[in-house]
């Protein structure tokens, strides 16, 4: 859930910066107070929520798809800006913000990889305790 709700979120958040930058959508940039509102704004917000819900350790609320998905969501509005609070200053539209679409394609990346590779892993994991198993019942028999 967290993998779809990062792909998806970063998508659309690109879709609509483009729109917005292009002006082919009819909204434009939040702002409050005449001061613009980055995207990674909101994102430190969701996962600032989704700290307290982890924190307060309600095993069910910890569990739900709608926490992982927030956290993908919010971790995509973090990334996709990632230029930005690197460098502090609004590279979005420069060469320099290409930072932020590399380190969240690597993240991508990175997240559907670990998500493929989960029944290795946990194959990997079963047959090292089956050895481990195996070789202290050997000892035992033979100390023993």
């Amino acid at each position: 859930m967290t993998w779809i709700a990062f792909g998806v979120t970063w998508g659309t958040v690109r879709t609509i910066t483009h729109g917005i930058r292009g002006g082919w959508l009819p909204w434009g940039n939040i702002s409050a107070g005449g001061r613009h509102l980055h995207h990674y704004n909101i994102g430190i917000g969701t996962l600032a929520g989704v700290g307290i819900i982890a924190v307060r350790g309600d095993e069910r609320a910890v569990g739900h798809p709608a926490v992982a998905a927030a956290y993908g969501a919010g971790t995509a509005l973090i990334a996709d800006e990632f230029a930005l609070l690197l460098d502090l200053q609004d590279v979005y539209w420069t060469q320099q913000g290409r930072l932020s679409v590399d380190v969240s394609l690597g993240i991508l990346s990175a997240l559907g990889a670990y998500l493929t590779a989960i029944p290795f892993w946990h194959e990997c994991a079963r047959v090292t305790r089956h050895h481990i198993a195996s070789a202290t019942r050997r000892n035992l028999m033979v100390t023993g």
